[in-house]
């Protein structure tokens, strides 16, 4: 499967069935090649999958990330199998090994280790399709050895809340032939006091989980950074502000570390859709 440059990544859990609909509408009118959502306390992961791929016609509708938790693996497998044949190879299973409060506190599972956990999980998967066929998986790697497992087992990765130093890192443990699909918070917003409030509001939830952390820290950031919200460093590294030249000019710089495809969240107030269609438009040709 090959992705387009440029793709959008969006909070699904914010939207009721016509919202979403008309979203991934109007990401395919703007040139976007690919949707991406979550899998949290809302909508199914599969389900909502097909009801995107019926709402569109060219989009790649991607799970970042469909929860390993969530499904067995012979499950995740017919679904990918059943959506790529029903709308035309359009589907990227996106996997992901979440988060502790999500697999024990939420789904009431053990949490295993991660490593081993993904490479049983990405064994199964694969298990059985018609020799010859390369899967249309990736893997929500940030770490080394996740990563490693991702260009072993996957057809490449999707990094979330990263920076372009780890998008350069990421690509040189994956190689070029695999699928590096990054992540970034964009908001078109000039005043850095109302551009850092959205950031921190946004990065909030993401803040306390420990895959994150980790990995921010792995990245250079220090723990004064994470701490109190964000220090303003490290929000103007997680969310991109300004206006449309300084955001695409960031945007970019994933494109020069080593990423493939670059997927965009828009930063928004509650409820202002038209803020972000605003955004979707203005950086469609980043």
């Amino acid at each position: 499967m090959k992705l387009g440059r440029l793709g959008v990544w969006y909070s699904t859990d914010k939207l009721n069935g016509a919202q979403l609909g008309e979203l991934a509408k109007t990401i395919e009118k703007n040139g976007y090649s690919a949707f991406w959502y979550p899998e949290s306390r809302g909508y199914e992961s599969m389900s909502l999958a097909t009801y995107l791929l019926s709402k569109s016609e060219k989009l790649v509708i991607g799970s970042s990330i469909a929860n390993i938790y969530a499904r067995d693996p012979y499950t995740a497998r017919r679904a990918m199998v059943s959506l790529n044949d029903w709308f035309g190879g359009r589907f990227i299973l996106g996997l992901g090994v979440s988060h502790i409060p999500m697999v024990e506190g939420l789904r009431g599972h053990r949490y295993d280790k991660p490593l081993g956990t993904m490479r049983a999980y990405l064994e199964g998967v694969h298990k059985d399709l018609p020799p010859g066929t390369e899967a249309p998986v990736v893997v929500a790697a940030l770490g080394p050895k996740m990563l490693e497992l991702s260009a072993e087992k996957s057809m490449g990765a999707v990094p979330y809340n990263v920076t372009p130093k780890h998008t350069a890192q990421a690509a040189k443990i994956l190689g070029p032939k695999k699928i590096l699909a990054v992540e970034q918070k964009v908001t078109i917003e000039t005043d850095p006091v109302k551009a850092r409030a959205l950031g921190r509001k946004e990065l909030s939830r993401y803040m306390v989980l420990p895959n994150y952390r980790n990995n921010w820290l792995r990245e250079g950031f220090s723990e004064a950074d994470l701490a109190d919200g964000g220090s303003d460093r490290f929000i103007d590294a997680m969310c991109l502000w300004g206006d449309t030249a300084t955001i695409k000019k960031g945007l970019r710089a994933h494109f020069d570390a080593g990423a493939t495809h670059v997927c965009l969240q828009p930063v928004h107030a509650d409820g202002d859709f038209a803020a972000r269609d605003r955004m979707l438009a203005a950086l469609a040709d980043t």
